[in-house]
């Protein structure tokens, strides 16, 4: 691997880290930051520095705000971005850009903008519930969330850039240390990062036995693999019987019910029809009302454990699925009759 290959996957690395930091922020240097962006972009500084324990209560601080004076987002952040991105393009040529990004913002670009679109979610409902769902109280709650600065879930634009542009130190600066925050005329509303962040192999807010993205003011987001759920539901999943699973109505709470439980252990205890069996496998079958079949293939390993036992495998396939050999092709992406392994595992 070059330098800059090296370079590309270390800048990678760390801001990847940023996007996922929990916990206190060290908001001198976030406010140092903060005050750096404000002189790059040829502003004075803010007169004040407000700091929020959640996305949640820095958009409630901003609404109470009698005079921040006009939102500098555009030239704080907007237009040094810009003209960063215009530079960096012009030096590298279209084709050099587009591997740069590649290396560089583009891996934690889907992660990032799905966590920020979540938490402005989340925000926006959790203001408009307590107003009834007014549809005014959720076009000014949009409205601030669109004057924000994304922080540490700027990630993925701030690694292409990272140790290239001067005049990002100041927003680099700021989400080393902390999470969204509100540049103002007279004042500056920053948010902490959270104190848990849960998420699963592929990235997604995923947790089940508690919020999956929490900050200390008690601001939550529930999710089991990226799929919002409430607190209640998850709290309901230890208990969880295949006659609450099949008496649920909403078909996604109902997957994320068998994912929890267990889809072998729901076979077992629903009395699964068993469809078919050949060398590959044993295909089993359970009807759900209003639902798609859950179809699992079992199978068992052939190379023994170290102890000499074979463990057993259940595997997902789709409900048109009729035999063992069919469900175990498709996992592998091919067809049935083009399934034929030298050796099982």
């Amino acid at each position: 691997m070059g330098d800059t290959d090296m370079n590309r996957t270390t800048a990678q690395d760390k801001w990847r880290a940023v996007a996922s930091a929990t916990g206190p922020a060290d908001r001198a240097a976030a406010e140092a930051g903060i005050r750096l962006a404000y002189r790059t972009a040829g502003l004075a500084e803010p007169a004040r520095v407000l700091w929020a324990d959640s996305p949640l209560a820095a958009v409630a601080l901003v609404r109470g705000l009698t005079d921040p004076g006009r939102s500098v987002r555009d030239a704080v952040r907007t237009r040094p971005w810009a003209a960063e991105r215009r530079r960096l393009h012009d030096t590298l040529g279209p084709a050099g850009w587009a591997a740069h990004w590649q290396a560089t913002g583009a891996g934690l670009w889907d992660l990032t903008r799905a966590l920020a679109d979540r938490i402005r979610a989340g925000v926006t409902e959790a203001v408009t519930a307590g107003s009834g769902g007014s549809v005014r109280e959720e076009t000014a709650v949009r409205l601030v969330l669109l004057d924000a600065v994304l922080g540490q879930h700027d990630a993925a634009w701030l690694a292409a850039f990272d140790g290239r542009g001067e005049r990002l130190a100041g927003l680099a600066a700021v989400a080393e240390q902390a999470g969204w925050w509100w540049p103002y005329e007279n004042v500056a509303v920053v948010g902490e990062r959270p104190v848990e962040l849960h998420r699963d192999e592929a990235g997604r807010l995923d947790r089940g036995d508690g919020p999956a993205l929490a900050y200390s003011d008690g601001f939550a987001l529930h999710a089991w693999r990226g799929m919002p759920v409430a607190a209640a539901f998850l709290a309901g999943l230890a208990d969880l019987a295949p006659e609450r699973i099949r008496a649920e109505e909403n078909a996604e709470l109902r997957r994320v019910m068998l994912e929890y439980y267990g889809y072998d252990r729901y076979l077992t205890a629903s009395g699964a029809r068993h469809e078919h069996c050949d060398e590959t496998g044993v295909l089993w079958r359970v009807e759900l009302a209003d639902d798609e079949d859950v179809a699992m293939v079992e199978v068992v390993n052939s190379t023994p454990e170290p102890d000499g036992s074979h463990r057993t495998y259940w595997l997902r396939v789709p409900p048109t699925t009729r035999t063992a050999r069919e469900g175990v092709a498709w996992t592998f992406g091919l067809e049935s009759d083009a399934y034929a392994p030298l050796v099982q595992t």
